[in-house]
């Protein structure tokens, strides 16, 4: 399975990192040996002195598909749950000043924080869920899909032209804004609604 991640979903948040919305979306890829699951505690590594939380609402694939028409992709995905987006900044604010590519400062070990998972039928509307994301008790991002640039249906039309989507896969759909450096000791809780998916303490 992969982990395909989408840049620049929400304007707040391109504003908040002062780049350009973007034509098309924007993607990269994770491995699977980035899944860190919820309940799971996540240590600070030792390459980077400034790592991230970026909140975003997560989908995984349980159906086959390559060039998919988004009247189609609802087909496609039979669950929604919220995921972070775990980003060394600072080693990817290097490689994008020497135009490097940048999967060393996203694709590390347990950069991709997954929640449980909600039924895609316990959803009314995939283009207006509320989401947010407590660090230590405090709200610092709070979301909802209406706000995206590219919505899940179009993300996976435009995905699939160059990757064939595969049972398991899971798409990031991007973050808004309020993204923020993590300490030692900070606990995570991510929500759908008022549903708490996700619970990571950070060591």
């Amino acid at each position: 399975m992969k982990i395909i991640c989408i840049g620049h979903n929400y304007k707040d948040h391109i504003e908040e990192m002062n780049a350009v919305l973007p034509e098309k979306p924007v993607f990269f890829l994770k491995p699977d040996s980035s899944i860190l699951q919820t309940g799971k505690d996540f240590y600070l590594p030792d390459f980077s002195n400034d790592i991230q939380y970026e909140l975003e609402i997560i989908v995984k694939i349980h159906r086959l598909g390559k060039h998919i028409d988004k009247k189609f992709a609802h087909r496609y995905y039979s669950h929604i749950g919220v995921g972070i987006d775990v980003t060394a900044r600072d080693l990817q604010r290097d490689c994008k000043e020497k135009g490097l590519p940048w999967e060393i400062a996203k694709a590390f070990d347990g950069s991709a924080m997954l929640s449980e998972w909600i039924p895609i039928e316990e959803i009314e509307d995939v283009n207006n869920i509320n989401f947010k994301l407590m660090r230590n008790g405090e709200l610092v991002q709070l979301g909802n899909t209406k706000n995206m640039v590219f919505n899940i249906d179009e993300i996976i039309e435009y995905v699939s032209k160059f990757l064939t989507l595969k049972i398991g896969d899971i798409i990031f759909t991007g973050t808004p804004k309020g993204v923020g450096k993590l300490e030692i000791g900070d606990e995570l809780k991510a929500f759908i609604e008022e549903k708490e998916l996700l619970n990571i303490k950070i060591k």
